[in-house]
């Protein structure tokens, strides 16, 4: 189980506990976190799941592959070093303490 902090655009922050397994994405929509859409529902098809990762879990998360890269092309505002989707990063133990930020709106 990680503690993860989804802080939507606006500021307002979101602590939840998220099981082993399931990804940051389905975390958010399990917990009812506005500010993540997932429209393909984890497909990694779209970029409606896209966050901002915080500065320092840029070099803790596994590397994006180039489906991901490809859609963040899709997405609103993409970072080159901060963006994901959270349909791509599956929860383990080494995520305990993850802060992620939603961008303005999902596109």
């Amino acid at each position: 189980m990680a503690k993860i902090t989804y802080i939507e655009h606006g500021g307002t922050e979101h602590v939840v506990d998220v099981a082993n397994g399931l990804t940051v994405m389905e975390g958010a929509r399990d917990n009812g976190i506005p500010g993540i859409e997932a429209d393909c529902g984890g497909a990694c098809a779209c970029s409606t799941c896209h966050v901002y990762v915080s500065d320092d879990w840029v070099e803790k998360l596994p590397a994006k592959d180039p489906m991901e890269e490809d859609m963040l092309d899709f997405a609103y505002e993409p970072d080159a070093a901060k963006s994901r989707l959270t349909c791509q990063l599956k929860v383990t133990d080494a995520l305990d303490g993850l802060v992620v930020h939603m961008p303005e709106k999902q596109i």
